[in-house]
């Protein structure tokens, strides 16, 4: 019995050191560099005057209201800043003279980003802590479906101007290089196209429409469409394409073609 009552001990202890290291992570986190905004809740205290602990709302305007100081401006500071804002005012009002003063953000609204297109959860999601990574907000969003193309488009503001930046998701995953897993900032459009896709029909056993997968060639591309029927063959395939000037053409590849977007692969009946 004793040994039980030390093993529950033990768990407790283990357990509340468990939720102040994630806490202590998660304030670290916050100062790093999150900026406060319009809509973010946060929690204020100050070490030796419980009194004074305040839940409040920071405003469209950035400011909030904190109990014997008044109304604070917080916008666009970080929390770290913020701190030593009230810890200032408390001083200069004769309040407290030393202010330990901690600010947690307990809900982020202030920061949003877009995630549309072929997703599947698309919306605008709050983006919470200092650091957050494209792949970050594609996850938040479910991922990319099915349906959705291996590179997205990420529309943000770089150095006060709009830029399109296009991010090849497998290619940086197969080479190992995050850098161009971008962080996002509040007011980014993450955009997921539908995958390029061409048709097929004719003596196959899937025909339709099929996704282009990268350097898809054209045995491939029959591949996935089931293979020809039996009464179909590989000899003769005739692939409609766009050529350059929009023009429609017919040409009778070998089965080494890359297939581009928009192929219509037409697998003929064999004669004998």
């Amino acid at each position: 019995m004793p040994d039980d009552r030390l093993l529950l001990r033990l768990s407790t202890a283990l357990a509340a050191l468990l939720l102040a290291t994630l806490w202590s992570f998660s304030h670290a986190q916050q100062k790093l560099g999150y900026e406060l905004g319009g809509g973010d809740v946060v929690r204020i205290t100050v070490f030796q005057n419980p009194d004074l602990t305040t839940e409040a709302r920071v405003t469209e305007s950035g400011s909030l209201t904190f109990p014997l100081i008044g109304e604070v401006n917080v916008g666009g500071f970080t929390t770290a800043d913020a701190e030593k804002r009230i810890a200032q005012r408390l001083k200069e009002g004769g309040f407290v003279q030393q202010a330990q003063v901690n600010v947690i953000v307990l809900q982020f609204k202030s920061v949003q980003v877009a995630v549309l297109g072929q997703v599947n959860r698309p919306g605008r999601y709050p983006v919470e802590g200092a650091v957050h990574k494209l792949t970050d907000l594609l996850a938040l969003a479910g991922g990319v479906t099915q349906f959705g193309a291996d590179s997205v488009t990420l529309v943000t503001m770089r150095s006060g101007r709009e830029q399109r930046i296009e991010i090849d998701l497998p290619a940086m995953f197969s080479a190992g290089d995050r850098s161009k897993d971008m962080k996002v900032a509040n007011g980014d459009v993450i955009f997921v196209p539908r995958a390029p896709v061409f048709y097929i029909y004719g003596e196959v056993q899937r025909p339709g429409q099929l996704r282009v997968e990268r350097d898809m060639t054209l045995i491939q591309a029959i591949a996935a469409g089931g293979g020809p029927t039996l009464r179909g063959t590989e000899r003769g395939i005739r692939i409609h394409r766009r050529n350059g000037d929009g023009n429609l053409e017919v040409i009778q590849p070998d089965l080494k073609e890359l297939i581009r977007p928009d192929d219509v692969v037409f697998v003929r009946e064999s004669l004998f």
